[in-house]
């Protein structure tokens, strides 16, 4: 009986599983309408919110931080392989458009020989001696009494000096050198003016700007903009006209030199003349015509400015057309010239009237 029972058990459990699986209802879609059942829609789970982001947390931020966009970068020329002021040679390494007046010009490379900040304080300081002396030199050979000058020149080192001028220049030179000494030399950044150009060239070096005397009594250097551009753009002018009268005094001393005369005497700048107004209108006539090409290109070119090269057939045609005009009055002049000396001999009558007035006096 036990076994009989145990027999059904197993086919009952055997017959089980050829039954059919039980089949899942599939999502139809509605040929009319085309919608879906609405899906099944999970509650969101809550997370633990982070309490970092419900305080606003207080960074630290360094002492005299700039940011980058309040002072210089370095690297402004570093695109450029060859120097701006001499497009055909390499550009040194140290001139990359950080400082003022830095166009790339030292063919000698002296601004990776020597140090870099005392060849800019020696700059700076000639540039500003040299601008005195361009004004100084001419009105002292204008105004100064005779006894002060040289054969009418200011004293220098080719025209030579009097014993009280060689005093006074050697005092001059002796004081000016004292006050650089205590007020330049990396010695100006507890200065106010020496704090901001801190901050305008931290990213470039530690020692700020050369020539830094903290010295504005007319607050001009703010003049071109209360930023690190304007005052940089301000240093660009200085030194521009500082190596100007650099090459200035250079040449008042050398072309004195040479024809001991001062450099006022015969100057179209201190004796009007006609020589200075036709240089100015020649010069202006040029720029309307030509133009210098790019300086950072190799070579420099000069060309055609705008509309140029009509200006300047337009000007030959003028110049062609008058020349003309004159020649075809010419004509016609001595056209009538000729037929009244083939009437009258108007070209022997100057000879005759000679020949007639010396024959009245017997010693001629």
């Amino acid at each position: 009986m036990k076994f009989s029972a145990f027999i059904i058990a197993a086919a009952a459990g055997s017959a089980s599983a050829f039954a059919p699986a039980p089949i899942k209802a599939r999502t139809v879609l509605s040929a009319a309408t085309l919608e879906a059942p609405p899906a099944e829609v999970k509650e969101p789970v809550e997370e633990p919110a982070d309490a970092s982001m419900e305080v606003e947390q207080d960074f630290p931020v360094a002492e005299n931080f700039v940011k980058d966009s309040e002072r210089i970068i370095p690297g402004r020329y570093n695109d450029k392989e060859n120097s701006i002021a001499i497009p055909f040679l390499p550009r040194p390494t140290a001139l990359d458009g950080s400082h003022a007046g830095d166009f790339g010009f030292d063919p000698l490379g002296l601004s990776e020989k020597l140090d870099f900040y005392a060849m800019q304080e020696s700059e700076v300081r000639h540039a500003r001696l040299a601008m005195l002396a361009a004004v100084g030199w001419p009105m002292s050979e204008l105004l100064a009494p005779s006894w002060m000058l040289q054969h009418g020149c200011a004293p220098s080192v080719l025209n030579g000096a009097n014993p009280l001028a060689a005093l006074s220049i050697i005092g001059f030179l002796g004081a000016a050198g004292f006050f650089e000494l205590k007020t330049s030399l990396r010695q100006s950044s507890s200065t106010p003016m020496g704090k901001i150009h801190s901050k305008d060239m931290g990213a470039v070096w530690k020692y700020g700007v050369p020539g830094d005397y903290n010295w504005d009594p007319l607050d001009l250097y703010s003049s071109c903009g209360d930023d690190f551009k304007g005052r940089k753009g301000l240093r660009d002018v200085e030194l521009s006209h500082g190596r100007v009268a650099m090459l200035g005094i250079t040449y008042f001393a050398f072309w004195e030199s040479l024809t001991g005369h001062p450099i006022v005497e015969n100057n179209m700048l201190f004796h009007p003349n006609a020589l200075f107004p036709l240089l100015v209108a020649g010069c202006t006539a040029w720029s309307q015509i030509y133009e210098v090409g790019p300086l950072n290109e190799y070579p420099i070119e000069i060309k055609y400015a705008n509309e140029g090269e009509m200006k300047l057939k337009r000007v030959q045609n003028g110049i062609k057309d008058t020349v003309g005009q004159i020649s075809e009055s010419a004509a016609e002049s001595k056209k009538s010239l000729d037929e009244l000396d083939s009437k009258f001999g108007i070209y022997e009558a100057p000879k005759k009237f000679s020949e007639a007035v010396r024959s009245t006096y017997k010693y001629w």
